[in-house]
């Protein structure tokens, strides 16, 4: 992904303005020193530092996530310049909302709220578009721009599971989320996160290995015939 990003975002006067202009100029950094210098800042406090005007802030939060978050956007869309796109978008959804920053959660979490957010806007809107031109099987298949036959089978084993028990195991496997975090992007109880992770995984277990077991009885099948006919 390209890292136009912060230059953009940096050098436009008016989005700064407009994401921080409830927010006094004379505060001063919390960290005491160049945010830029200290890249052990934990994200929740170069977020603080970024609502309170540093630039260098918002700079190294991109910098930690930019390939994160388009990864994420990556797996669930099929175009890779849509999935650059919505990054952008939810850096931008970021900015705006900087202003309005509460440390309650950890800061992962709280982007990818946004991006979860940015992502069913545009699944509606894709659904809309595909509705109303009758073109709903006009997008490429992401799964066949994958390099060898494995990966595509386990993304198409993937695509089969239940929405929810997807994007928890997906959260997991992928994003590397904690169970918490998982249960309060997807607002569901700790429990409830477990048992979904541990349904996904049987399930795509039992997806993957049905193949594999209908090969090795057909080669069987083959040999016995084979056998009669001598």
């Amino acid at each position: 992904m390209q890292d136009a990003l912060p230059a953009l975002v940096l050098n436009s006067e008016a989005l700064l303005r407009h994401a921080m202009d409830e927010t006094p100029s004379s505060q001063p950094n919390p960290q005491g020193s160049p945010v830029s210098s200290n890249t052990g800042v934990s994200d929740e406090r170069l977020m603080l530092a970024f609502s309170q005007g540093s630039s260098e802030a918002f700079t190294e939060l991109f910098s930690r996530y930019k390939q994160p978050i388009y990864g994420f956007f990556r797996r669930r869309v099929a175009d890779l310049a849509h999935a650059e796109e919505l990054t952008q978008e939810t850096f931008f959804a970021l900015l705006r909302a900087a202003n309005r920053y509460q440390p309650r959660a950890l800061f992962r979490t709280y982007l990818y709220a946004i991006g979860f957010k940015i992502l069913r806007a545009h699944r509606r809107k894709a659904a809309f578009r595909a509705t109303f031109f009758s073109h709903r099987n006009s997008a490429p298949d992401p799964s066949r721009q994958d390099s060898t036959e494995s990966a595509l089978w386990v993304r198409r084993a993937v695509e089969r599971l239940d929405p929810v028990d997807r994007e928890v195991l997906m959260l997991r496997e992928f994003e590397q989320l904690s169970y918490a975090e998982i249960a309060d992007l997807l607002q569901l109880p700790l429990n409830t996160v477990r048992s979904r992770l541990f349904r996904s995984r049987t399930a795509l277990r039992n997806l993957l290995e049905p193949p594999a077991a209908s090969t090795r009885q057909d080669t069987l099948q083959l040999s016995t015939k084979k056998g009669e006919n001598a």
